[in-house]
């Protein structure tokens, strides 16, 4: 179960961290999409409960924490005036 899911919950963690830094607008789609990898992952862990994939779940969810907390903290992106 391990390999099945180490490289979704790692493309999650990379594509979170481009969402989060890069398109802040999208903040929300993809932490929402993080939450659904981590739901993944633990359907995974119910079906073969091993320490390593209990490990990899305990890190990716520590991630997601970490970013969604961020993204409270920081206001709402005001709209950029165009330049007409």
């Amino acid at each position: 179960m391990l390999n099945a899911l180490l490289l979704p919950l790692l493309f999650s963690m990379a594509g979170g961290t481009f969402v989060f830094l890069r398109r802040p607008d999208a903040r929300q789609q993809g932490l929402l999409v993080m939450i659904l990898f981590q739901l993944v992952g633990a359907a995974g862990y119910v079906t073969q409960p091993t320490l390593e994939v209990f490990g990899l779940l305990c890190i990716h969810a520590l991630f997601v924490l970490v970013l969604m907390t961020r993204h409270l903290q920081t206001p709402p992106v005001a709209p950029q005036p165009s330049g007409e």
